[in-house]
């Protein structure tokens, strides 16, 4: 029941937004009654921030199971990078962004929100770092590397307005290569 608590809130963030989302419309897609809902989440923000928890799990395991998928060889920057892609245009993205903006002006929310999306993004900048068998060590690497999760965040912002996937695969692509030079090169003056 919890469970579906939890991927019900995911969805009604996706469909309606934040402020879309309420417990009665929660309870009624998970099938579980009002009061059921109450005894496991007794306020809106409880079961947001159980959903915040809920959420960055499965986005973690999405992207371990997509990394795993991930080829070798000369054009795995760009198969990392389209993997990022669309991670970040994914529904799952969608929710978490609306949690991101209702935590701007909801203390109560930023309080469980904030350390989530911290953890998720040093895990996922560690993911990355991994993937692209980056050398932070060396200057300029770990700017990089940031810049990279920036810029495939940003698509996934662009991507919430409309269908932007064939722009983003062209601007990944060209950085998929930008990217492949500057690592090759960074670290090679500095000695």
């Amino acid at each position: 029941m919890r469970a579906r608590l939890l991927e019900a809130t995911v969805e009604c963030l996706v469909e309606r937004g934040f402020s879309g989302t309420s417990t009665t419309l929660v309870s009624e897609r998970a099938g579980v009654s009002r009061g059921a809902q109450l005894h496991h989440f007794p306020t809106k923000n409880a079961l947001v921030v159980a959903a915040v928890e809920h959420l960055s799990d499965v986005r973690r395991d999405e992207l371990d199971a997509a990394a795993a998928a991930l080829p070798t060889g000369r054009r795995r920057t760009r198969a990392v990078l389209h993997m990022l892609g669309d991670h970040f245009a994914s529904p799952l993205f969608v929710a978490a962004l609306e949690l991101w903006v209702a935590a701007r002006t909801d203390e109560a929310l930023l309080e469980a929100v904030a350390p989530l999306e911290q953890r998720i993004g040093r895990e996922t900048h560690r993911l990355t770092v991994e993937l692209l068998g980056a050398d932070e060590s060396r200057p300029g690497v770990r700017e990089l590397v940031q810049a990279t999760l920036d810029l495939v965040r940003g698509l996934g912002l662009a991507d919430t307005i409309t269908d932007d996937a064939r722009r983003r695969r062209r601007i990944l692509d060209q950085w998929a290569d930008t990217l492949d030079a500057a690592l090759a090169t960074s670290g090679k003056d500095d000695r």
